[in-house]
């Protein structure tokens, strides 16, 4: 049911991106001059003009995604921490295996907010949990997002007796489930959840399903700003907040349906 579950999300995920539909508008565009409704494709390319130029101008996906990046606080106080929780997804696994070097990506805010509270607390343990979320891997990953995660922390000075590694997980739910053994925490301990921020609310509602109760939130990587700040020519970054915040809302929706 994972499988399925996990193959699903990627399929529907895939369907809802603006971008899927920009390619979608541009073969229907093709198929009707084609058959010669020129109409129609003048009909199409008008609309499709014209929603490329608003997104390309206004940062309309930071409306549907600071809402989730304010759920939690920035930087909330801590006093003591026993162990800091790490999701996968600000390393880039194929180019660190393909160039024999850590590549981080968009996210890499995970890794170097894991070191400052590491660093912070040099008692507290350090588990980072991700196999692989791409869906070529669905079999299995040759080189899982922890193997990387381990070289990192490892080159940054993270001792081996404190670092914790869950390399099979390949969505959040399954981030939670298959850490929570691993770390075992008991009932007086503090541990940090580190994630992005627009990713935090759905990653805390899983820890939470999976039994980890008492996490604090310490999210990073935040994708929006002040909107204002954001008018003027980006299609490129204005689209990935899109499809980031339309992703979520919807990634949101599916585990509260599913209980995960």
């Amino acid at each position: 049911m994972d499988t399925v579950f996990f193959i699903a999300s990627k399929l529907i995920g895939a369907l809802l991106r603006p971008d899927t539909w920009i390619v979608i508008a541009l073969a229907c565009i093709v198929l009707a001059l084609i058959l010669q409704r020129r109409r129609v494709a003048l009909w199409i390319s008008s609309i499709t003009l014209g929603m490329l130029f608003v997104l390309s101008v206004l940062p309309l996906g930071d409306l549907l995604l600071q809402p989730i990046e304010r759920r939690y606080p920035a930087n909330p106080s801590l006093d003591v921490v026993d162990g800091i929780v790490v999701l996968g997804g600000g390393e880039d696994a194929r180019a660190s295996a393909y160039w024999g070097q850590v590549q981080l990506k968009e996210g890499a805010e995970r890794f170097t907010a894991a070191m400052e509270l590491a660093r912070r607390f040099p008692e507290a343990k350090v588990l980072f949990t991700g196999g692989s979320g791409a869906l070529r891997d669905v079999a299995g990953a040759a080189t899982s997002e922890a193997s990387i995660a381990e070289g990192f922390f490892l080159a940054q000075g993270i001792a081996p007796e404190r670092l914790l590694l869950e390399g099979q997980s390949r969505n959040t739910a399954e981030n939670a489930r298959l850490s929570l053994p691993l770390a075992d925490p008991v009932p007086d301990e503090t541990w940090v959840l580190v994630t992005s921020a627009f990713h935090m609310p759905r990653a805390m509602r899983s820890f939470e399903a999976a039994g980890w109760d008492g996490l604090v939130a310490w999210p990073v990587d935040y994708r929006t700003s002040e909107f204002g700040d954001g008018i003027g020519w980006d299609l490129i970054q204005n689209l990935s907040v899109l499809n980031t915040a339309i992703r979520e809302h919807v990634g949101q929706l599916a585990y509260r349906l599913t209980g995960r």
